[in-house]
């Protein structure tokens, strides 16, 4: 599965794309993240990629041209590529999304494209096949949706995580339902006067009791 993501902010991506799972997974082939600076597709020597918004308003907005050049460009001939701009009103990512993204045997390359500013020209939607945000809420732009988009479908790539029911039994693979709590060691952790333990269902190694009990506490939490 290959990433291909368009951004006027290209370093941001370095530290996190080159740690942990993510690392991993590119390391093993199983990912490719290709960063595109936007500016490269700039026509003036300015490398100017907003402009001040038809009708007025504040801010800014992101031109088309230069947009419209760097997925044409990227995509090529490639057929099986899915182009997502990331927008405060876009469909809300969550993880059932995710599960038929990454299930997704058709589409194995994606062009993620962050928006800036004030958002881009409106033009552009006859040209992505979807728009996602990740919340009801508006940040700077979209490079940390972008990240999250790359991490929340590579984690559920078959290989990428160590045990893969890592990824069947955690909050929101089913939808509605929360994980269930988790503890380790030591058994008794003291502060002061006050003792906090974990659970003894889960010393027991009784299994079926300890599956009984995360199923309970997986509910309880989903309704509280």
């Amino acid at each position: 599965m290959t990433f291909h993501i368009i951004t006027i902010f290209p370093d941001i991506f370095n530290s996190y794309f080159k740690e942990s799972i993510i690392k991993r997974a590119q390391e093993k082939k199983q990912i490719s993240i290709k960063i595109y600076d936007l500016r490269n597709w700039a026509s003036d020597r300015h490398r100017s990629v907003d402009d001040t918004p038809y009708g007025g308003g504040a801010g800014m907005v992101m031109k088309i041209e230069p947009l419209y050049k760097a997925l044409k460009e990227i995509k090529g001939r490639k057929k099986n590529i899915k182009v997502i701009l990331f927008s405060a009103k876009g469909k809300v990512w969550n993880q059932q999304l995710a599960q038929i993204y990454s299930n997704n045997k058709k589409a194995q390359d994606y062009i993620l494209i962050c928006g800036r500013y004030e958002g881009v020209d409106e033009r552009l939607l006859n040209f992505i096949d979807e728009e996602i945000s990740i919340g009801n809420y508006v940040l700077t732009g979209g490079e940390i949706p972008a990240m999250i988009f790359v991490d929340s479908l590579t984690r559920l790539l078959p290989g990428v995580l160590g045990n893969e029911e890592s990824a069947i039994e955690e909050s929101h693979s089913q939808p509605g339902i929360l994980e269930y709590p988790h503890y380790t060691k030591p058994h008794c952790f003291s502060v002061g006067r006050k003792k906090y333990f974990v659970p003894e269902i889960l010393l027991s190694g009784d299994h079926q009791k300890i599956k009984a009990w995360r199923e309970k506490m997986s509910r309880r939490i989903t309704n509280s």
